[in-house]
């Protein structure tokens, strides 16, 4: 489970972020991950209360929002989700795509005073 090392990396970021703004309590840290990534959300929910663990951020709410892996079709050109669809176009019925989303993990939003 690499989901604890990224979590490490996530506070040591806002930590940062926290320091050079000069704020002195974090709400809410909202990620978005993408559901082709290799993060896997309900791990890091779990794994984010050990990561806060003795921080400034004990009291923090993480709140996570799932990026849709959507392919573009390599023979037809159809936009679809990938996961939904196991990869294969749900038009012309080939596996031959390209990622369009899915893969990002990001700190998007940081709710602080």
């Amino acid at each position: 489970m690499h989901e604890i090392s990224v979590c490490f990396e996530v506070v040591k970021s806002v930590e940062k972020i926290v320091e050079e703004n000069n704020l002195t309590e974090v709400e809410t840290i909202v990620l978005e991950i993408g559901e082709l990534s290799s993060i896997v959300p309900k791990y890091m929910d779990e794994c984010f209360i050990v990561a806060v663990e003795g921080t400034m951020f004990e009291n923090t709410k993480l709140e996570i929002e799932v990026i849709a892996g959507i392919g573009r079709c390599g023979s037809c050109g159809k936009v679809y989700q990938l996961l939904k669809n196991n990869g294969y176009c749900p038009e012309c019925k080939e596996k031959s795509f390209e990622v369009i989303s899915g893969r990002e993990f990001n700190i998007k939003e940081i709710v602080a005073c």
